[in-house]
């Protein structure tokens, strides 16, 4: 049950996506109000649509928001430990990874103020020359939990999307110099959609415990990663566990995956990243998609003016 949410007659509608067409909601209810309710009510109120509603419109030309438009929190994490390893080695570093990697997932909160729809442009972020995608997946968290051991925490995941994580990677250093973890470099936009596919729908994706979905990016029509979420180094299940020590994990909460080794231009940079040509620029076109999950379709556009600090910066 692939579930959106809709730019429609002047207001964001909850609608479930059947074949070429969008069933909506006849009442005010959210995704957030859904995904709280668990799978099994989110099941019988899709039966109930598809029955009862004659508000029906064409998923082509529709104007599609983020599935959750507005997350209560996002975390990202980096359940692929070849991809930090790709991107060591596109700076020039070693990529052998301290033992901590394999102790516990990674992550780090994204901006839930800032998040796109699929097809939404995508400003490059102020000041940034070295901007990139990131191809992701996203849990969305249903009933919420607290201290959820790995196999119960796949039962609060309502579902999956795409998440792109864009990221300005001449930002993102002097974040890492500072020593205070992610800030400024990936401030500036998270991507979900185009639409959440219920984790009941997946359950046959599924290879020694992990989600097995394939997926891919274009960067203008051409092809440049692809890859499948069957390689994580870290579950779902462990990344929700993690997540959930000692705080509430609430309905709506989005979880990265991290990124497909090979999913982002830094990875591919070879030589100095500041000669690099790769990277993307206002008129770009980054798609993300799967068999399973859709497609997004986002330009590139310019970034805001930069108000220089007394430093100059």
């Amino acid at each position: 049950m692939p579930w959106t949410t809709v730019r429609h007659d002047g207001r964001e509608r909850l609608g479930l996506v059947a074949g070429d067409e969008i069933v909506l909601a006849d009442d005010d209810r959210t995704m957030l109000g859904l995904v709280a309710a668990g799978r099994t009510a989110m099941s019988e109120f899709a039966g109930e649509l598809r029955r009862t509603s004659t508000d029906v419109i064409p998923l082509k030309g529709a104007s599609l928001a983020a599935p959750v438009p507005r997350p209560p929190s996002i975390r990202d994490a980096l359940c692929f430990l070849e991809h930090m390893r790709g991107c060591m080695r596109a700076l020039g570093r070693s990529p052998d990874l301290p033992e901590v990697w394999d102790q516990v997932p990674a992550f780090y909160f994204g901006n839930p103020a800032d998040v796109y729809g699929p097809g939404d442009d995508v400003a490059i972020a102020p000041g940034s020359a070295w901007f990139d995608y990131e191809l992701e997946i996203g849990a969305v968290i249903g009933p919420g939990g607290r201290d959820l051991d790995p196999v119960a925490a796949e039962d609060h995941i309502a579902g999956y999307t795409f998440y792109c994580d864009w990221s300005a990677r001449d930002l993102q250093l002097k974040d890492l110099a500072q020593g205070l973890g992610q800030a400024k470099g990936k401030d500036s936009g998270t991507t979900l959609g185009p639409w959440l596919v219920t984790a009941d729908e997946l359950a046959d994706h599924r290879v020694g415990g992990r989600l097995a979905l394939d997926v891919a990016a274009s960067v203008n029509g051409e092809q440049v990663a692809k890859g499948t979420t069957a390689d994580m180094d870290w579950s779902f299940g462990e990344v929700v566990s993690y997540c959930s020590r000692g705080v509430d994990l609430r309905p709506g909460d989005v979880i990265g995956s991290g990124t497909i080794p090979g999913g982002c231009l830094l990875e591919h940079v070879t030589g100095d990243p500041a000669t690099y040509d790769g990277w993307l620029k206002a008129g770009d076109v980054v798609s993300l998609y799967g068999p399973e999950l859709g497609r997004t379709r986002q330009t590139i556009v310019p970034g805001a003016r930069v108000h220089r600090l007394r430093s100059g910066h």
